[in-house]
């Protein structure tokens, strides 16, 4: 995430919370990690826990998080943490192993490329560092030091899939993991929905829908949920204003909360602690006239579905 972040308070009410109890966050970032957070996953399982909330998916740019989820959920009983593995460079990009062992071993989210994205350029771009993600500093100390692969794509020069994205999407179905589109750009998240959906795929969920990276468009949102999608809106994206607030709130209304799901993305240090989150996220949705069942069902029904 950016540097940036939001001035306007948010004031929780009990309502938010009680919106999103035994809810699931399916993407949060926090320690042990490259980059600093502002908590480990052990006490945010105490958190959770004192909050009513069930579980969380564990995300990492860089590493698979299967094994530590399983003994964050062994260390805090009444919570449920998930593995994941994003497939950048660090675990050899669209590699097939790497995704039948992560299969193995009771991975649940599988994200595509982002910070190695072809799309996803703010580690490559020239420029000051002090406004772009954490990580995107990482990519450019990477490739200082003669450290920088190719970027990542799915699709060819004619927009169909490449084999390397199918393989790795017949290895997902195999082990029934869900299908995250990380960072990648539109074309490349409606060809793999599309051969998702074609290839048996049940569960595909297409990450921040409003990041600056995707910045899908309702209409765009509502195709790819037509297609079985279900879309994934994350706090940070709008608290650090890299989206607004209207236009997000218009997207939820026209996919409908029966199709959507709501993520923090947080455990940066310079943002709101990440169950004051969630419960900041559920605020909003009621502040802006969504009711508390609608909030519910996105914050807790939706998720528990994908994730169970």
């Amino acid at each position: 995430m950016s540097a940036e972040t939001a001035a306007a308070p948010i004031r929780l009410t009990d309502a938010a919370w009680q919106a999103i109890e035994g809810g699931y966050d399916l993407q949060v970032h926090v320690a042990p990690d490259v980059i600093a957070r502002r908590i480990d996953d052990l006490d945010l399982a105490k958190e959770f826990l004192s909050r009513k909330l069930k579980g969380f998916v564990l995300k990492s740019h860089y590493v698979p998080t299967y094994e530590r989820a399983k003994v964050v959920t062994k260390a805090c009983p009444g919570i449920t943490a998930f593995g994941a593995i994003t497939l950048n460079h660090s675990v050899g990009g669209l590699n097939p192993v790497a995704l039948e062992i992560a299969g193995r071993s009771g991975n649940k989210i599988v994200w595509m490329p982002t910070v190695d994205a072809a799309n996803e350029t703010a580690g490559r771009t020239d420029g000051p560092t002090d406004k772009l993600p954490f990580w995107a500093k990482i990519q450019r100390e990477l490739s200082a030091q003669g450290i920088s692969p190719a970027p990542l794509t799915v699709i060819a020069s004619d927009g169909k899939l490449t084999e390397p994205a199918r393989r790795c999407l017949e290895l997902i179905g195999k082990h029934d993991m869900i299908l995250a589109t990380g960072h990648l750009g539109k074309k490349e998240i409606h060809a793999l929905v599309k051969g998702s959906k074609e290839m048996g795929l049940k569960r595909v969920l297409v990450t921040h829908a409003e990041f600056p990276s995707q910045s899908l468009t309702a209409s765009e949102q509502v195709e790819l949920a037509n297609m079985g999608a279900v879309i994934e809106h994350c706090f940070t994206t709008m608290y650090t204003n890299k989206a607004p607030w209207d236009a997000y709130f218009d997207s939820v209304r026209k996919v409908g909360p029966e199709r959507v799901v709501l993520s923090t993305d947080l455990g940066q240090t310079i943002n709101p602690p990440v169950t004051e989150g969630f419960a900041m996220f559920a605020q909003k949705m009621l502040d802006a006239g969504f009711s508390s069942a609608d909030v519910r069902r996105m914050a807790v029904t939706n998720p528990t579905a994908l994730i169970s």
